[in-house]
């Protein structure tokens, strides 16, 4: 294969009911490193229906370049539509890498591209770097039930192909009034040689937890010691107005539902403060919580590893610690209250 022939980093540009995913801007962002270090393009490819308007968003979140596939056949995702034109772009252009959300839709299309062309999928990726010289993709993920991280590479084949965890990465500020090039391509497919048919979209109407969007969480580990001891985790939460976390270990016992679960199988989240309570601090589940704005951890273990992921440690019993917390916040936000009142508000 000749290396030399592929050029670029290109992201999936994930998009529904008008909006560019987060994920999408997020790895714009990772993009933009990526291609600066190599000296190349950072190109966006765009598929769906009257979507065209949207490369407005990815120019103004770091990219070059636009591919856009804007047909009709596009309307809604399937996996046959999608992976035809990317593949039939790819062919064209030859990028040396593509990055994908680790979504549902980004999980699908990567895995059915990466077979037809064929190449090498990192899935659900948590770091990216690239080699200067050699273009080679450095995608690290945790492996072996979290305990190492593990660096993959695609030596053999181009182009190189990651999917990224939504909150791992940041998104760059985006610049108002960015432009850059738009490529309009067009791929010949017939709606009758499709062979799956989008009948119906039934929105979800069952209300999820989403502690990715928590701006507070507190989050509860095994060192609770049991159900009714995590129930110390809920009380802090609802003193403070945060989001319910927990590990796998939680989880699995049973104590929590797996929405509420933070790391490299459960929910990557990004609050402005984390509370790790009696977690040890495994590393599936610091990938989930590391770009916290202020991670806060109690552990009776002074040499838990979650001490060396944390702004503030506190070693002690938690049963001793969150009490207090809980006691000094109510006394605060009840001063808060009061003097809100007095002043009108």
């Amino acid at each position: 294969m000749d290396f030399k022939a592929y050029k670029g980093v290109w992201v999936f540009i994930e998009q529904k009911d008008d909006v560019v995913a987060s994920v999408s801007l997020e790895l714009l962002g990772a993009g933009r490193k990526l291609a600066d270090k190599r000296g190349v393009e950072l190109a966006g490819i765009l598929i769906g229906e009257n979507v065209k308007h949207l490369t407005k968003t990815v120019f103004e979140y770091g990219a070059d370049t636009v591919y856009v596939y804007d047909q009709p056949i596009f309307q809604h995702y399937r996996t046959e539509t999608y992976m035809k034109a990317l593949l039939d772009c790819t062919e064209k252009h030859k990028p040396e890498i593509i990055l994908f959300g680790a979504t549902s839709t980004g999980k699908d299309l990567a895995s059915a591209v990466a077979t037809d062309l064929p190449t090498g999928l990192t899935a659900d990726t948590t770091e990216l770097d690239v080699e200067e010289e050699t273009g080679l993709l450095l995608a690290s993920r945790p492996a072996f039930g979290g305990n190492i991280m593990a660096t993959i590479l695609c030596k053999k084949y181009r182009p190189q192909m990651a999917t990224v965890r939504a909150k791992v990465m940041k998104a760059l500020t985006p610049q108002p009034g960015r432009t850059g090039k738009v490529v309009e391509e067009t791929i010949f497919l017939k709606e009758e040689d499709i062979r799956t048919k989008v009948l119906e979209i039934v929105k979800e109407t069952v209300k999820k937890v989403r502690i990715d969007e928590a701006d507070i969480i507190v989050a509860g580990g095994k060192g609770l010691g049991s159900l009714e001891g995590f129930q110390l985790i809920h009380q802090f939460a609802q003193t403070i107005g945060g989001a319910v976390g927990a590990s796998r270990d939680v989880v699995e016992a049973g104590w929590i539902d797996h929405a509420h679960q933070v790391g490299q199988t459960g929910v990557t989240v990004t609050p402005k403060i984390y509370f790790a309570i009696g977690i040890s601090g495994a590393i599936q589940h610091i990938v989930g919580m590391r770009n916290s704005g202020l991670i806060i951890a109690i552990n009776k273990d002074k040499d838990a590893p979650i001490f060396q992921s944390c702004h503030y440690g506190i070693v002690g019993d938690a049963f001793e610690i969150v009490p207090i917390l809980i006691e000094q916040f109510q006394k605060a936000l009840s001063r808060e209250t009061v003097s809100n009142t007095s002043n009108g508000c």
